[in-house]
């Protein structure tokens, strides 16, 4: 029995980041356990083990929210119609792509695309640090208007053409535990001199969106920029980002501020008329937190942009 982590092998994890990739790269087509196993180079009854140990899922379950969740992302961003969309994700029919969709958030994709965003948005089920729950519609007016205020004082925002780069990355699921991640790159990257290059700044890139999925499930990845490409190693894989048009915003923060800043950053997005590409949106640490006079952080958000 895979019962604690020592068990599973560095070299699995990696292979099932490749997973993750085949699955992003190919969201409307088969995806069955027969295919997806022989990806990561496991016996389907192996893989099967493997994946659902990581995720917490199995792969069905995995693929099915990865489509919904996608879905929903394009239903608030893109104007397109919502037969379009379900194609897009890989379902065979309106029906189906509704039934499917209604059973995750309760109501259509009609619905969904008419009604305010925020009811819908995974991370309003979570509880305040008072135990209350987040305000409903009748606030979130206020809401918005802080929001606004908030990045007006805090944020330097720029849209930019930013440069291609290689990093290495280390693959998280969820919000508890981010830190584990960054302290094997770390461990991974002083031998070999890696910080002696001062392009070497640390970062996280989100591949799924708080707004549709939940905490505990959002996959991201700790990295850190290296001037070369890289052989993968253990847990440590190679991530490339594009050159890219982005929204950049440069925050001063404290950790406890960084999900205001991206919120905020988001709606500035909306209100100024862009809409966000296919890309996956990403933080770059411009110091260490910790010689910080305040502990704060000096990041740069990245949201890119069509």
């Amino acid at each position: 029995m895979l019962n604690t982590d020592t068990k599973i092998k560095k070299e699995y994890k990696n292979r099932i980041d490749r997973v993750f990739e085949f699955i992003s790269e190919n969201i409307d087509a088969d995806l069955s356990l027969n295919k997806v196993a022989e990806v990561a180079c496991f016996s389907p009854f192996h893989f099967h083990r493997i994946f659902k140990f990581i995720t917490g899922e199995t792969l069905n379950e995995y693929v099915t929210r990865q489509r919904i969740e996608k879905s929903a992302l394009d239903l608030l961003h893109q104007d397109e119609a919502i037969t379009t969309i379900a194609y897009k994700y890989g379902f065979s029919d309106n029906s189906s792509y509704s039934r499917s969709f209604k059973k995750y958030f309760g109501v259509s994709p009609a619905g969904f695309k008419k009604e305010n965003p925020y009811r819908h948005s995974k991370i309003r089920q979570l509880k305040s640090k008072i135990g209350q729950e987040y305000p409903d519609y009748s606030k979130y007016i206020c809401i918005i208007d802080h929001l606004k205020k908030w990045i007006f004082m805090n944020a330097k925002i720029e849209i930019k053409e930013t440069q291609p780069f290689n990093a290495a990355g280390v693959t998280h699921i969820g919000v508890e535990g981010i830190e584990n991640a960054f302290e094997k790159l770390v461990k991974w990257a002083i031998p070999k001199g890696i910080f002696n290059n001062p392009k070497a700044k640390m970062g996280r890139m989100f591949f799924d969106s708080f707004k549709v999925t939940a905490p505990d499930k959002v996959r991201m990845s700790a990295f850190l920029i290296t001037e070369k490409p890289f052989e993968k190693e253990g847990e440590v894989s190679l991530l490339q980002v594009n050159k890219t048009k982005c929204i950049v915003a440069r925050f001063e923060i404290t950790q406890d501020e960084f999900e205001k800043s991206w919120t905020s950053l988001f709606l500035w997005m909306n209100e100024n008329g862009y809409k966000k590409s296919t890309e996956n949106p990403f933080e770059i640490y411009q110091n260490d937190f910790r010689e910080h006079p305040a502990q704060k952080f000096i990041v740069d958000f990245h949201i890119p942009i069509q």
